[in-house]
């Protein structure tokens, strides 16, 4: 009973380490791109790429965030950003259907904020999102418990003093 024990226990050790081999083979990413989740293939190892950046399929691209590349830049909508013309190779690497993109340094170029932790990659908002609310001086609403579990808004307090103490554990 005991061997049958260890074989099990042996088997189910191997068949994670396989199933976590296969994994990392596939090599299958995950964009988090205006808090969307996107699963996209690896892209083929070129000879810009960083180790540190993201390179996707143009295809990938446009799957995860909704930019296209154009003649005018990299563009969404009407909204379109020139890609610098002496960093061009730092954006776009291959040709035809094999064409890729680099998202970390279009992240960069926009002073967005990035932050990947393996195959998890996540995308904040552009600094002119973030900073929306400093046109208008209201700060963003949100709802926070109390010590009693009840949600508060800030907008709760809307034209009273309000004294924000906040504390972070990393």
């Amino acid at each position: 009973m005991l061997k049958m024990q260890i074989l099990l226990c042996v088997s189910m050790v191997c068949l994670l380490v396989s199933i976590t081999a296969l994994a990392a083979e596939t090599g299958n990413r995950t964009v988090i791109y205006d808090s969307r989740a996107t699963e996209i293939a690896a892209a083929p190892a070129t000879s810009t790429a960083d180790a540190g950046d993201l390179w996707v399929t143009l295809a990938d691209l446009k799957r995860a965030t909704g930019f296209v590349i154009k003649p005018q830049g990299v563009c969404r909508d009407e909204l379109c950003f020139p890609i610098p013309r002496g960093r061009r190779a730092a954006f776009l690497s291959g040709q035809g259907s094999k064409r890729l993109f680099n998202l970390s340094e279009f992240a960069r170029l926009l002073k967005q904020p990035v932050a990947h932790d393996g195959d998890v990659w996540y995308f904040g908002p552009r600094a002119e999102e973030q900073n929306s609310f400093i046109k208008s001086l209201v700060a963003p609403d949100f709802k926070l418990p109390d010590m009693n579990g009840r949600q508060h808004s800030l907008s709760d307090f809307r034209g009273k003093k309000v004294l924000l103490l906040t504390w972070a554990s990393w």
